[in-house]
């Protein structure tokens, strides 16, 4: 995720947020890592502190998942928001003007077979055809082009009809080698559709997570009840 410019959520956040994403997410990592050494040495070593320290961080990370959980279901309605408004700025102020930005949208066209956020007559206002000019200033003055040129990712396959099918009129039909459909609804339609998966996985581990506990502690009062003995 962090070397592959074209990861789709890429186009669904600003670049800072996304690389802070990823660090967060390499951090917990890390502490699961350190979570599972301690309970694979405290269990071969019979340590009741390191099951003891297992136990404990393995149970803030099962709150944080919870919680992380519950905020997410609880704010689905505003990612898709998010999805929509960062699709359609990405093609009217980033395509053409940022590289990482230009590579992500052109691979989410070719790959979900769309053009644009609700359509290909999106890049008319966009600054992939009037420059740095925002929209409302070329809507004022009436210099918005009356033909325009749209991203090649947009067509059906790559070729000489592509290229002379990319200039298309305001008022004009758009050629069948074009995709019609927005990328919008596209990006959402891939989220949905990963959603039961997703969610199959995250109980999978949740159910895994809680049976770590259960042991855990079951091992411990094991370890325990051996030390009194031997005493």
């Amino acid at each position: 995720m962090l070397v592959d410019p074209t990861f789709y959520m890429n186009v669904a956040q600003n670049e800072s947020s996304y690389n802070n994403g990823l660090y967060v997410l390499l951090g917990v990592g890390c502490l699961v890592f350190i979570v599972g050494l301690f309970g694979c040495c405290g269990a071969y070593k019979e340590s009741q502190c390191m099951l003891v320290m297992f136990f404990c961080l393995l149970l803030v990370i099962v709150v944080g998942e919870i919680a992380g959980g519950t905020w997410a279901w609880n704010h689905s309605d505003q990612l898709e928001e998010m999805i929509r408004e960062s699709v359609k700025r990405t093609v009217q102020t980033e395509y053409g003007k940022y590289d990482t930005r230009t590579v992500t949208f052109d691979a989410i066209q070719s790959g979900l077979h769309c053009c644009g956020a609700s359509g290909p007559s999106d890049w008319a206002g966009s600054i992939y055809n009037t420059g740095e000019k925002s929209t409302v200033d070329l809507s004022i003055s009436s210099l918005l082009p009356v033909v325009f040129q749209i991203p090649a990712s947009c067509c059906k396959e790559p070729g000489q009809l592509c290229e002379t099918s990319r200039s298309i009129g305001k008022a004009a039909a758009i050629a069948g080698v074009i995709y019609s459909e927005g990328c919008v609804d596209k990006v959402i339609g891939v989220l949905h559709a990963y959603e039961k998966v997703v969610g199959g996985i995250i109980i999978g581990l949740a159910i895994t997570q809680v049976l770590g506990l259960i042991f855990s502690i079951i091992l411990c009062c094991a370890v325990r009840a051996i030390d009194r003995y031997k005493a």
